[in-house]
């Protein structure tokens, strides 16, 4: 039985150009995309700070993404991994009905097991470990994969192995440019 939790933008989904596109008509400058980008890649509430954006607007925000988002597509190769699991749970901030839209645009509800959307369910946004600790409740987690250090952060808290997904930057078990690798690398 191999159980994997997920995160979702990043790392399921190529969601990034849709969040920084919603993150500058927020900001309703002319931003650096790339700069947005990096920042957003720490975690938006860096991001609300950096560029001085009060967090009163994180619901505007919040909105654009999902206007932006509805666009976004998997990751190539995607499909395969999460039909080698038993089970997939994602640990997202994302809102469940936004990220139940992209998984049913593409097909991919069935592999999944649960989402658990950390602020409609009331738990502290990642990398405190709430809700990881209320996955591991319901499900032996084998292996989390994230793309930002947020998402392994309370991974390696929870003693739980980690695949950073396009990101060499931060501590993993595994690195993974494409989940062409995944299968191979992970799961031999």
């Amino acid at each position: 039985m191999l159980n994997i939790l997920w995160d979702f933008d990043g790392t399921l989904f190529d969601t990034y150009p849709a969040l920084v596109e919603g993150f500058v008509a927020l900001s309703q400058r002319d931003l650096d995309r790339e700069e947005v980008l990096r920042w957003l890649k720490v975690d938006s509430k860096t991001a609300f700070k950096h560029f001085g954006i009060d967090e009163d607007r994180r619901a505007e925000y919040k909105q654009l993404d999902i206007k932006y988002s509805k666009n976004s597509k998997p990751f190539d190769h995607l499909e395969d991994v999460l039909a080698a699991v038993d089970n997939n749970i994602i640990v997202t901030h994302r809102d469940r009905e936004s990220a139940n839209y992209l998984l049913g645009k593409y097909s991919l509800t069935k592999y999944f097991t649960e989402v658990v959307s950390v602020e409609e369910q009331g738990f502290n946004r990642k990398p405190h470990p709430s809700s990881y600790e209320f996955v591991l409740k319901r499900y032996d987690i084998d292996l989390v994969v994230g793309d930002r250090e947020l998402d392994l952060l309370p991974a390696r808290q929870l003693g739980i192995k980690t695949v950073a997904f396009q990101n060499r930057n931060i501590d993993a078990d595994f690195h993974l440019d494409s989940y062409a690798d995944f299968i191979p690398l992970v799961l031999k």
